[in-house]
């Protein structure tokens, strides 16, 4: 599998070429599929640029970047930061009517739990954002954990020791557990490359 994370939090202050609207998301989605992305993840921004789970945001990205990519999945992220924000997220996501494939769930952030629930509820798959092994442990004693698509490790270290030492440790707890779900290699910055 080759997800292309499309903007995730950066904004054009990071590159004037980072997509923001609908249309940036497709024009880039289209790119990204042809050249063999098999999944993609979007962070969907409102009118003012911020990131937001409102239901119409969300629709326009989604319709956009599927009429783009066809048959591509497409997830998005809720993380706690987004608009609204906080546990209003939560009646955010329950408002959606053209709903993402998957979304990206934190298990860092106090109502991962729920988030999780509430996606499984709805029909829409989760990745497990684990950033350390006590996200790793938290995420295995969850009832809801194998109902997950799969495990994204997100790195931040950025020493290649140190983020293959936190990999080794996450993906040891999941084995520990027994969960045999698929894992996904979430590198950032200097170690995009390195882990794969």
């Amino acid at each position: 599998m080759l997800q292309a994370c499309l903007n995730g939090r950066r904004t054009t202050a990071f590159h004037p070429a980072v997509p923001l609207s609908p249309d940036e998301l497709a024009r880039d989605a289209r790119a990204v599929a042809a050249a063999g992305a098999d999944q993609l993840h979007i962070h969907p921004r409102g009118a003012n640029g911020r990131e937001s789970l409102d239901s119409a945001v969300i629709a326009a990205a989604l319709d956009a970047v599927r009429a783009a990519a066809p048959g591509v999945p497409v997830g998005v992220s809720t993380g706690w930061w987004i608009g609204p924000g906080g546990l209003a997220r939560q009646d955010a996501i329950r408002d959606w009517r053209i709903r993402p494939d998957y979304v990206s769930v934190n298990l860092n952030e106090a109502d991962a739990p729920d988030i999780i629930r509430l996606a499984n509820g709805m029909g829409i798959g989760v990745e497990a954002g684990l950033w350390t092994a006590t996200d790793a442990e938290r995420f295995v004693g969850l009832p809801e954990a194998p109902r997950c698509l799969r495990a994204l490790i997100e790195i931040q270290e950025q020493e290649i020791s140190a983020a293959l030492r936190v990999t080794d440790d996450i993906l040891g707890r999941l084995a520990g557990a027994g969960l045999a779900l698929p894992v996904l290699l979430h590198g950032a910055d200097a170690m995009m490359w390195p882990l794969y």
